[in-house]
């Protein structure tokens, strides 16, 4: 295996008992993604337990706090690498209370795996997964119909399922959608057909992970750096070095490229771009390197440079689809700081347009505000202008977050709309 092999991020999500970890434990086991040490440790355990055979889901509950209440806690993130392709899996919680985690677990995914139990069906939770995922325009999502052997592999059943959630997720604007019946804890289309479900003619999971197609990536849409460090060395061998350090979150940038500084909107050239302390002519995402600009402008940390010819417009007043994470209510009037990038600023809540129900998909007024996990729609003001472009055009620049200025504690995740 090598860095050439294309690479798929992908997040899991299900409500408690749904099975998510023995499903995440079973792609594991059988695509051979697992240590002897691991397995023999996960056998030991699962023979204290009085089990018969191994218990896989302990391959992903990886905290005491996990395995001794069942449930998944915090965002693991796991790497494993078949023939055709590498997979970064985030494993995100279930419970309603751990929403935050699924937003950011989801935030950087590719594709996202909706595990529900086939006895149950789609739930509220279910709701909720697939409306981050739409949220956060996770581009390719599955739906996993996990314990079908529990229903004796009912194709009709099956059927009904992927239907209501296919409905949903259509409304929601989410169009790339699969629906896989399987049983985790038996094997079947995991990574194996399934001998029982010879209704089924579609892939496993794991082959659809292998095939599903790669988006086009951080290098198509036009750049974006956001300012992290001003270097200046002022040593003799260096006397007049001005370097800006960061990551750059999308697009491609060249030696000679003309540029502006945002939010100043200051225009000048690349002179130089260093990487790895090495001089080189071109840079792309998500590569951290030095930019050196041919004039001298004024360019501080949170400042954000990008093409003359394609800058976001700074402005103060932001429109943005939010999940709040935090216990306390978010309300109309609030002041809260803004982070974007490397940049925060200070920032007030003009008003809270709406709440989503997640069951319905209506609009409704929020006079009371945000609760924690909620979904809906804000209107804020900025004491100082930020280049934000819609979420839906750069992820990167283009999301969010609202602390709470007295704690500093993460209040909101919140991605912008188009103007």
């Amino acid at each position: 295996m090598t860095t050439r092999t294309p690479l798929l991020r992908f997040a899991t999500a299900g409500s408690v008992d749904d099975g998510k970890s023995t499903l995440i434990g079973r792609l594991l086991h059988d695509s051979r993604s697992v240590l002897a040490d691991q397995l023999e440790a996960v056998e030991r355990v699962s023979a204290d337990r009085g089990r018969d055979t191994p218990d896989l889901a302990l391959l992903t509950d990886g905290l005491r706090a996990e395995r001794e209440q069942g449930i998944t806690i915090d965002v693991a993130y796991r790497s494993f690498a078949t023939a055709r392709r590498r997979f970064i899996l985030a494993d995100t919680p279930g419970h309603v209370q751990y929403t935050r985690n699924m937003v950011t677990g989801a935030s950087t995914a590719d594709l996202a795996v909706v595990l529900v139990d086939v006895r149950r069906g789609v739930t509220e939770q279910t709701r909720r997964h697939t409306a981050v995922a739409a949220l956060l325009r996770v581009p390719h999502l599955v739906l996993a119909v996990n314990k079908m052997d529990l229903v004796g592999y009912d194709e009709a059943t099956f059927t009904r399922i992927a239907q209501e959630f296919t409905a949903y997720a259509t409304a929601l604007g989410l169009h790339d959608i699969t629906a896989l019946p399987l049983s985790a804890l038996a094997g079947d289309n995991v990574v194996e057909p399934s001998a029982h479900m010879g209704w089924y003619h579609g892939p496993t999971l794991l082959d659809h992970l292998e095939t599903v197609p790669l988006p086009d990536g951080l290098t198509t849409g036009p750049a974006r750096f956001p300012v992290q460090y001003v270097i200046r060395p002022r040593t003799p061998e260096h006397p007049d070095y001005r370097g800006y350090a960061g990551r750059i979150t999308s697009g491609v940038l060249r030696v000679g490229d003309p540029v502006t500084v945002l939010p100043s909107g200051r225009t000048t050239v690349i002179q130089g771009i260093d990487a790895l302390g090495e001089p080189v002519g071109v840079a792309w995402a998500p590569q951290s390197v030095t930019l050196r600009l041919r004039d001298d402008v004024d360019v501080s940390r949170g400042d954000l440079i990008a093409p003359a010819t394609a800058a976001p417009a700074p402005t103060r007043d932001i429109t943005a689809t939010v999940c709040h994470l935090h216990e306390s209510p978010l309300r109309t009037g609030d002041t809260v700081l803004l982070k974007h990038t490397t940049r925060t600023v200070r920032a007030r809540v003009e008003k809270v347009a709406y709440r989503l129900d997640i069951n319905t998909l209506h609009q409704h007024p929020a006079p009371d505000g945000l609760n924690a996990n909620d979904i809906g729609r804000v209107v804020l003001h900025t004491a100082e202008p930020l280049a934000v472009d819609a979420y839906a055009d750069q992820r990167g620049t283009g999301s969010f977050l609202l602390i709470d200025p007295a704690e500093g504690t993460t209040l909101t995740a919140a991605m912008a709309g188009r103007p």
